[in-house]
């Protein structure tokens, strides 16, 4: 668990409302949105810092989970990105592969599953080009 802010973008409500309890039970302050529009405008809106970005790949209205991940980071580079997805092939897996720097978590996901993963991307060192401290 933690104390970060985290934005869920998930569009299927019984996701949603499963994955904001166990943030919100593991500590963490959660903003939950269900398309990515609604979500870019929370960023916005927030008071503090989002430190993570935990949205579902395949999203309603002509937004894009990798849509809506570049968005966001093009405007807050320093915002750290989970997907989720149930699907075996889409935009972000290509050949069975992720592609460089993306962080996945499949559905269906556990209590156990999602709080390691959270933890995982929220812990990583942000990376620095060569000679950078």
């Amino acid at each position: 668990g933690g104390r970060e802010t985290i934005l869920l973008c998930e569009d299927d409500d019984n996701v949603r409302a499963y994955s904001l309890e166990v943030l919100r039970d593991l500590g963490y302050e959660v903003i939950a949105a269900g398309d990515g529009p609604t979500a870019l405008a929370a960023l916005e809106a927030a008071d503090g810092p989002v430190e993570l970005l935990f949205t579902d790949v395949v999203l309603p209205g002509g937004m894009t989970g990798a849509d809506l991940g570049q968005a966001a980071r093009s405007r807050w580079p320093g915002l750290k990105i989970l997907f989720t997805t149930g699907y075996a092939r889409d935009a972000i897996v290509h050949h069975g592969r992720l592609d460089a720097g993306v962080d996945l978590l499949t559905k269906p996901f556990g209590y156990a599953d999602l709080a390691a993963k959270v933890r995982e991307v929220l812990d990583r060192a942000e990376e620095r080009p060569a000679g950078v401290a």
